[in-house]
């Protein structure tokens, strides 16, 4: 019981000053990671005290960084690798290469050994995919080709956690690693193991996520996702491998499938949670008095760290063909250290690498280097290039980034779709019905599965950077707040609903869009005019029948709009026209 009571009371403390630390530093503009990383450090043993045990924390908190190659995973779809395969393995490799080596000799010119200053250098080449991404996101950079160079070199970084990862193992001193396979072996149980993800995800997971969307239970969704999670980074482990490359193998094989958008938005909030409590972790293991001991080799190493990566992504953004002030942006933008520092350092020193002392030294260098990014990321504006322009889409309709948002891909949906791809505006589909997805597919249609009135679904889809959002769902579905939220999440996207009948356009009468159609108005409208036609009645005639029909309905919506009875104000047209 009084385990029970200690680990409320240290998570009570632990959540209650992390939240009152990023609300401030989120209202600085310095975002949350230093938020928790400060909250961290105060209420660890070397300030307050208040909190203990930062180790058995970190094993816990260590599944955010899991959760989080598993969404970088489901990020990685074959269309968009293939769109951006230049940037990525271009790119993104020299910069970790360049960057890695160049940090490497700077710290090994400090006085460290070559074996401590590799396993300290090739982590700080990583930079803060936390911080930098919201920021662009933010700022309305992140479609831009600045943008997307910009988030293809954080890709290649999160790519290049696994081999850093074994790296570090390998240069491990610590003699209980003395019985660890030897590489070549490690490297056959890589091999194994990932096939045999890729396997199961394709025969075993796919078939189980279909079952569970055909049965509509959401929270069966969830806890399958993070069974996914958790089961494939427990594979690796068996292994003997990066629990992390589980998790990344089981995103990139679920990348395109139609789950994908409904994952993100399932597993995303455990991996936000866990990574803020895995950056409390990390604040509470600083040594704080190691820092008070040496302060200028933090500061100095913080500057060094900055001022090396700048100079490195600045000549290899100008050897790639940007402008001086696009390829100074960047080194800027992606100069400090990142999260995953953290994690490398941590390994460093379980391997006998590198003393606590330096580890705490090197964590506090990369704190302080993320403490400078909203700053320099104020300065990049200064040096990129006047007006940024957006992306430009490429030929044919993609998923990614899409222009429009179609939620419901039933039979008014799909003829909305198509004529939006005949204009090659980009679409992104989604839609709860499994077999509906399935024709569609077999049809060439890539549709996700989904609740597309869920925000967090429709952010994970795109929707920050869409321009339309276009429900097609059939049935009375749609709710005037449901309609307001989305209107305040995503102010930049224009709203229009199909509403089933004429209560349903009654009832959103003043929600935040910028059309409501009847779903059978235009058919039914149409079928009368060619019963007329078989008539022999004249073509005159039937367009003023129309326009008489829709002015009469035009009068009787704008009588029931502003009484609510449907029938007392039907009964008064009514009453009026016999008049008449």
């Amino acid at each position: 019981m009084h385990n029970e009571v200690s680990l409320l009371r240290d998570g009570a403390i632990l959540f209650g000053v992390g939240l009152a630390f990023v609300l401030v530093f989120r209202r600085l503009g310095l975002g949350a990671t230093l938020g928790y990383l400060v909250a961290g450090a105060v209420v660890g043993p070397h300030v307050l005290g208040l909190v203990g045990g930062a180790e058995s924390k970190m094993g816990i908190a260590e599944l955010g960084i899991t959760l989080l190659l598993f969404i970088v995973g489901l990020e990685l779809n074959p269309s968009r690798l293939w769109r951006m395969k230049h940037e990525i393995f271009g790119l993104g490799l020299l910069q970790v290469l360049a960057c890695g080596l160049a940090v490497t000799g700077v710290v090994w010119l400090a006085g460290f050994s070559g074996p401590a200053a590799l396993a300290l250098g090739l982590p700080l080449a990583l930079s803060s995919t936390a911080q930098v991404l919201p920021m662009l996101q933010s700022a309305g950079r992140l479609r831009t080709p600045f943008g997307e160079r910009t988030f293809a070199i954080l890709l290649f970084q999160d790519l290049s956690i696994v081999p850093l990862i074994t790296i570090v193992a390998a240069l491990s001193r610590n003699p209980a690693d003395a019985n660890a396979p030897p590489g070549w072996l490690l490297g056959i149980y890589t091999l194994i193991a990932v096939a045999g993800l890729i396997l199961v995800g394709r025969f075993l997971l796919r078939p189980l996520f279909r079952l569970i969307g055909n049965l509509g239970e959401r929270e069966m969704f969830v806890f399958a996702a993070l069974f996914t999670v958790i089961a494939s980074a427990a594979v690796m482990e068996y292994f003997g491998l990066s629990t992390a490359l589980g998790a990344f193998v089981a995103g990139v094989m679920l990348a395109d499938s139609p789950y994908r958008h409904e994952l993100e938005a399932d597993v995303d909030p455990f991996r936000s949670i866990l990574l803020g409590l895995f950056f409390l972790a990390v604040g509470m293991m600083l040594d704080l008095g190691a820092i008070a001991e040496r302060p200028a080799f933090v500061f100095a190493m913080a500057a060094a760290l900055i001022a090396t990566k700048a100079v490195v992504i600045v000549g290899i953004g100008m050897a790639f063909g940007m402008t001086w002030r696009n390829a100074l942006a960047l080194g800027l933008l992606l100069s400090q250290g990142g999260e995953f520092g953290f994690v490398l350092f941590a390994q460093a020193q379980q391997g006998l690498l590198v003393a606590p002392e330096a580890a705490s030294l090197f964590g506090a260098i990369v704190t302080l280097s993320m403490a400078t990014t909203p700053f320099l990321m104020g300065a990049t504006r200064r040096f990129r290039e006047a007006p940024v322009q957006p992306l430009e889409a490429p030929d044919g309709p993609k998923t990614d980034g899409a222009n429009a948002i179609i939620v419901g891909y039933g039979r008014f949906g799909q003829t909305v779709a198509q004529m939006l791809i005949l204009q090659d505006i980009p679409v992104t589909l989604i839609d709860r019905d499994i077999e509906m997805i399935e024709i569609a597919s077999s049809f060439g249609a890539t549709v996700y599965y989904g609740d597309g009135t869920r925000l967090d679904l429709l952010r994970q889809a795109g929707a920050a950077e869409a321009e339309l959002i276009l429900f097609c769902i059939d049935g009375d579905q749609l709710e005037p707040d449901m309609l307001e939220g989305v209107h305040a999440a995503f102010p930049q996207a224009t709203l229009f609903v199909r509403a089933y009948d004429r209560r349903s356009l009654i009832k959103l009468r003043d929600a935040p869009v910028e059309y409501v159609v009847r779903e059978v108005m235009g058919s039914a409208i149409e079928m009368a005019r060619r019963a007329l036609k078989s008539l022999r009645v004249d073509a005159g005639a039937i367009d003023r029948a129309e326009e008489e029909y829709r002015h009469r309905d035009r009068e009787r919506l704008r009588e029931q709009r502003a009484t609510g009875d449907l029938r007392a104000a039907l009964d008064r047209i009514v009453t009026q026209k016999a008049r008449d």
